[in-house]
């Protein structure tokens, strides 16, 4: 029966405390009390999610010239493929080739697609392995 009481009297008292109102950090600092810690805290660094640098076009030409061209098409475009066998020229699967490209030098500006290329061939008729750039950042 003792045992009854006294489960019953904390049980009672849990409850009411748990069911009082929390004291905020307004009520804390008014009476000169410092502020309670946050309850969810921040993620831990160890934990923070790492972010990675996004890709950006290449703004300078390292591998080769400047070229301003007409159009940039694959190896596999049918008129990529006529001219470069009319003109003897054997292109990868996979490379980029400058259509009708003029050099852009000094005070030139580029209306059409600028490019890098690594192989030029041909007076700019076709220009091997080029990748398009913007030289406007």
């Amino acid at each position: 029966m003792k045992f009854n009481n006294i489960f019953a009297t904390l049980a009672v008292a849990a409850v009411s405390v748990s069911a009082a109102p929390g004291e905020t950090n307004a009520h804390r600092m008014a009476r000169g009390l410092p502020p309670l810690p946050p309850v969810r805290r921040a993620t831990p660094v160890g934990f923070a999610r790492r972010s990675t640098p996004s890709g950006t076009p290449p703004s300078v030409c390292n591998s080769g010239s400047v070229q301003c061209c007409g159009s940039v098409e694959k190896s596999t475009d049918p008129l990529v493929q006529t001219l470069s066998g009319l003109l003897g020229i054997v292109l990868g699967s996979s490379d980029s080739v400058g259509v009708n490209c003029t050099p852009i030098s000094g005070g030139t500006s580029c209306t059409q697609q600028t490019v890098c290329c690594e192989n030029n061939n041909l007076s700019g008729l076709l220009v091997v392995g080029c990748t398009p750039i913007n030289i406007n950042l």
